[in-house]
């Protein structure tokens, strides 16, 4: 005997409510434990100092740009370089934040796969920079890179002697950079349409920016971004979004179109000049009906007139 299986109940409001504390006190946690992680390579700036030469100099062997060159032409245009320092004080965790919340409501299952994406960023970056000590090309003398926080504001970091909140000799890899390229992943999966590519603005322009500002080398962001990607490679997948922005049910067989389904039982009525339509049962097509042409009868008023 068939039974009809139990369609899935939703969480009530309070439940919802319980989930989401867990959620945010999940992710204060993380952030919590990345802070104090940076701060026990407080006491390496000497050898956060080499690094960032060596950096710099493999960049140089690899003939990628010059993040100098590419700061000249802000530095002479104070409105620039203020924009450049306030996205990255202000989109980085704001962006993010929003991010999540968005997926938590309207996609779970893309949720959970971003939160784990970024978890295990986040935690992989912890470990680099405690093995790693990086300096920002803004604090390594060879570079000659200025920090336009300190100069035109809004600034992020204090001098990195008093500077008791976060590690300033952290620089590889790039988290704006990771975590902007993990929301564009995740918008662009959880969206429908080809306007949703453009999500990628995010990661491009923090790109930018973290170079400009003096925070991070373009290694710090190849970095990041291979870290990411193999991350991915190693988490499932959620399901895809359909065209219209939903996210099909597992075992659920879509509902046809009212008319695309002929009724049982029923032979469409073919059109003028159309192909043979087969018959229900065995034999040979059966041709659509033709209409016998008409006879026309003689006249024999004029055949007696002769």
């Amino acid at each position: 005997m068939e039974t009809a299986e139990a369609a899935p109940t939703r969480p009530t409001a309070p439940g919802r409510l319980r989930r989401a504390s867990r959620e945010l006190a999940l992710v204060a946690v993380l952030f919590l434990a990345y802070k104090l992680g940076r701060l026990a390579v407080v006491d390496r700036a000497d050898t956060a100092l080499d690094n960032g030469e060596l950096i710099w100099r493999v960049e140089r062997l690899l003939r990628l740009p010059d993040e100098a060159a590419v700061q000249g032409p802000v530095l002479v245009h104070a409105l620039l370089a203020y924009l450049a320092n306030g996205y990255y004080a202000y989109v980085h965790f704001p962006a993010t934040a929003a991010c999540l919340v968005w997926l938590f409501l309207r996609r779970p299952a893309h949720y959970r796969w971003t939160r784990k994406a970024l978890a295990l960023l986040t935690a992989a970056a912890l470990v680099l920079h405690l093995a790693v000590p990086l300096a920002p090309p803004r604090l390594t003398p060879l570079t000659g890179m200025v920090d336009t926080g300190r100069r035109y504001g809004p600034a992020v970091y204090g001098p990195p002697d008093t500077d008791a909140l976060s590690n300033q000799y952290a620089a590889m890899p790039s988290l704006h950079l990771g975590w902007a390229l993990a929301v564009a992943v995740a918008l662009v999966a959880a969206t429908a349409g080809r306007l949703r590519w453009l999500w990628l603005a995010h990661p491009l322009v923090t790109m930018v920016v973290v170079v400009v500002t003096g925070n991070h080398y373009w290694l710090d962001g190849v970095v990041a971004a291979v870290m990411l990607a193999l991350i991915l490679l190693a988490l499932s997948r959620p399901a895809p979004v359909t065209a219209l922005g939903g996210v099909p049910e597992p075992g659920r067989v879509p509902t046809p179109e009212p008319g695309s389904v002929p009724e049982p039982g029923r032979v469409p009525t073919p059109e003028p000049g159309s192909d043979p339509v087969p018959d229900s049962g065995s034999g040979p097509p059966r041709l659509p009906a033709q209409r016998a042409p008409e006879r026309v009868a003689p006249d024999l008023t004029a055949a007696g007139d002769r």
